[in-house]
């Protein structure tokens, strides 16, 4: 069958095991996905008279990133806590005062669907442009059922309707909202008898989060609400340990999640447990960087203990408001000291195992999903060294070119 697409190009990160990097490599393409990778001459049976050929010698190709943890559909902006921050009150001090994830909440309720969808597609117009082929989408601005169940309704019609894919997870358990203040348990209750029911008969979404922390949820009751989520067919994923250890990495191990997120205060053990129950860290160093916490997760000790360490923006409205995963690169390089390969793993192949799509994207390899990336960059190095640039020149999805010359078509 003749190829729909072949790209060349002398830099090719595959992000395979044993052969992450190809020189003078090809890419062979047919429909929507990748049938050949190699290096040397590209194979004269694969190129017919449809076969669209992109020379992308002097360029670096990589896999389309992943961002495996964002919080796309909200509405509103915070950038009124600017000063609070820079004053240095404390997010959990705003959260108390009736700002952070409260105040978007109200945003979040008061905005219609179509609002929400519009806001959400200018912020997955800006991630393709930087590259970014699929977004993790939590919910967890409405906390109650009604606009729980319309953002992830948005997030599942832009899935259908813009080139990224969107994956979705029913994140209620983000803040006790007002109506229950000082009712944790019956806000609880309120999740496990009525939204999360509706959100699995539904399939609203494939996964759900807690946000483990001190002043929000418990690590006991973050176990029900996780546990209750995995008799309704959920898999699970927890905000755990980001900014006091609540042992919610040892949490995440035991309830065999697919990913822990944050973790700046993980404890030792907590991440041996991960470690040995192959929990995926998703690390936010662009939150670090916003919230000025001089201090970032430790990435180095989790890639030692053999943990699989994914990078994500954490685009939210008031603690990392951006969409750009190169610029979430420069904070793992110069706050975490992480490399080039492993920064770029982190957005990749990680990252699709933080998302539990391993088998079917993060990295170039024969039978993957066709989502590639051709940067204007001689090499992937480049990339981290030249940094507050956009490098992206193409990308394609699923086999077609969405994004040519920096530019939407």
């Amino acid at each position: 069958m003749y190829a729909d697409l072949i790209i060349r190009s002398n830099c090719i990160v595959t992000c395979q095991e044993g052969t992450p990097f190809l020189i003078d490599g090809y890419i062979v393409v047919v429909k929507d996905k990748i049938q050949a990778v190699g290096e040397g001459e590209v194979p004269a049976k694969s190129i017919g008279p449809g076969t669209k050929l992109v020379d992308a010698r002097g360029e670096t190709v990589i896999p389309g990133l992943i961002d495996a943890h964002t919080h796309l559909i909200h509405g509103g902006s915070r950038e009124n806590e600017l000063s609070l921050k820079l004053k240095g009150v404390s997010y959990l001090e705003i959260l108390k005062r009736g700002g952070g994830i409260l105040s978007t909440v109200a945003s979040t309720r008061q905005t219609s669907k179509e609002g929400l969808k519009a806001k959400a597609r200018k912020s997955l117009d800006e991630m393709l442009l930087h590259g970014t082929t699929t977004v993790e989408a939590k919910s967890g601005y409405g906390l109650d059922l009604e606009t729980e169940i319309k953002c992830l309704e948005a997030a599942r019609e832009l899935d259908k309707e813009h080139p990224i894919d969107i994956i979705s997870t029913y994140l209620g358990a983000h803040a006790i909202p007002k109506e229950y203040k000082g009712n944790t348990r019956g806000y609880m209750a309120f999740m496990m008898e009525r939204v999360m029911p509706f959100v699995a008969q539904h399939k609203l979404a494939e996964f759900i989060d807690v946000f483990c922390e001190e002043g929000v949820f418990s690590t006991e009751e973050a176990r029900v609400l996780m546990e209750s989520g995995r008799q309704l067919g959920f898999k699970v994923k927890i905000h755990a340990d980001e900014m006091v250890p609540l042992q919610g990495a040892e949490l995440a191990a035991d309830m065999q999640a697919v990913s822990a997120d944050h973790l700046l205060a993980a404890s030792e053990d907590g991440l041996n447990a991960m470690s040995k129950a192959q929990v995926t860290a998703v690390l936010l160093p662009g939150t670090s960087f916003y919230l000025m916490l001089e201090k970032y997760a430790n990435a180095r000790k989790m890639i030692e203990k053999g943990i699989k360490v994914a990078l994500a923006t954490d685009y939210n409205p008031g603690t990392c408001p951006t969409e750009n995963l190169q610029s979430i690169m420069t904070f793992a390089c110069f706050g975490m000291k992480l490399t080039p390969e492993e920064i770029i793993k982190g957005m990749t192949i990680n990252a699709a195992y933080a998302v539990d799509r391993a088998s079917e994207i993060g990295s170039i390899g024969s039978g993957k999903q066709a989502d590639l990336v051709i940067l204007d960059a001689p090499n992937w190095d480049y990339v981290i060294y030249h940094f507050g640039i956009n490098h992206v020149d193409t990308v394609i999805k699923r086999g077609k070119i969405v994004v040519e010359h920096g530019n939407r078509i």
